[in-house]
């Protein structure tokens, strides 16, 4: 018999609320799982949405509390597009289960077609050695425009639907790039974000890094988008993640500001690479990197 994973607590309001039943799996029984998705203009689902559900539905594989056996790191590959429409299930494969680490692999599949896999893995907190880089400065995010209020005043179907849908606060330090290209042609980029509303009372680490996860794929391509001249509304750009991955170094809470320091490192053939560093209270909580799509229909580009 099914059941649903209740290691998640909820939330009291919107949009955080239906974020948060998003990544709360049914069980199916035999590592497997299945969850619904979150609207979207495409009619794809998003990729962070996948990438947070599947760190959950590994989590839970473990056979012990979440803060037990952290998760550290993901490294996930987007095979094809998913609907939003159908449901999404998840098997999961226990590939190790060691004195400090577990692995698992996670599929996500629509319709028996793989359209995302997942290496997750976790660690018993041990203690070790320690260092880290030092946060870069950056204005308070007080001081910037509110992607909330940009798209609350835009009077638009796309503007509805993030109002609605986006259970993020985005803080761009030099400017967003949702409507038009940036000024300065720049490969980096620093963002502020968390939660519109806080975290509920309860939320696991685990839950934490699963919603940085869920977040951060929103705007991790955008260095490549602002050093070629893209923008979101830009109806010839073509844009998909390819591959994502991320390393959880420290604890962190999505309910207060988080400053993403950015740089794309190359685009080339149709495909652009970013990494990126998470930071809290100067403290460096995550890395991530990405390689994505990133084509433009009507400019052909040669390769150097």
């Amino acid at each position: 018999m099914s059941s649903t994973i209740v290691e998640l607590p909820s939330a009291d309001t919107e949009p955080l609320a239906s974020v948060l039943n998003t990544l709360r799996l049914e069980r199916l029984g035999n590592n497997r799982y299945r969850g619904n998705n979150m609207p979207q203009l495409s009619g794809r689902v998003y990729g962070g949405q996948v990438l947070a559900q599947a760190t959950v539905a590994a989590s839970d594989t473990l056979g012990v509390a979440p803060e037990i056996r952290l998760a550290h790191s993901i490294t996930a590959a987007f095979l094809r597009p998913g609907r939003v429409e159908v449901p999404t299930e998840f098997m999961v494969e226990e590939l190790n289960d060691g004195r400090s680490f577990s692995t698992r692999n996670v599929s996500a599949l629509q319709n028996d077609h793989i359209i995302f896999t997942a290496r997750v893995s976790f660690q018993l907190h041990q203690p070790g050695p320690s260092f880290r880089t030092p946060m870069p400065d950056a204005p308070a995010p007080e001081s910037l425009p509110s992607s909330v209020d940009f798209f609350a005043g835009l009077d638009s179907h796309w503007g509805h639907v993030m109002s609605t849908t986006n259970a993020v606060d985005l803080r761009h330090v030099d400017g967003d790039i949702y409507i038009r290209p940036a000024e300065d042609r720049s490969t980096h980029q620093q963002i502020w974000l968390r939660t519109r509303s806080p975290m509920p009372e309860g939320s696991s680490k685990l839950l934490q890094r699963a919603m940085l996860g869920y977040s951060a794929d929103q705007f991790m391509l955008e260095p490549v988008m602002r050093a070629t001249g893209l923008h979101w509304a830009n109806t010839d750009a073509s844009l998909a993640t390819l591959d994502h991955s991320i390393w959880w170094h420290r604890n962190f809470d999505m309910s207060d500001w988080i400053l993403a320091d950015l740089e794309s490192p190359s685009a080339q053939n149709g495909r652009g690479l970013v990494i990126a560093k998470f930071f809290q209270h100067g403290r460096h909580i995550a890395t991530m990197s990405q390689e994505g799509m990133v084509r433009v229909r009507t400019v052909t580009h040669r390769e150097d």
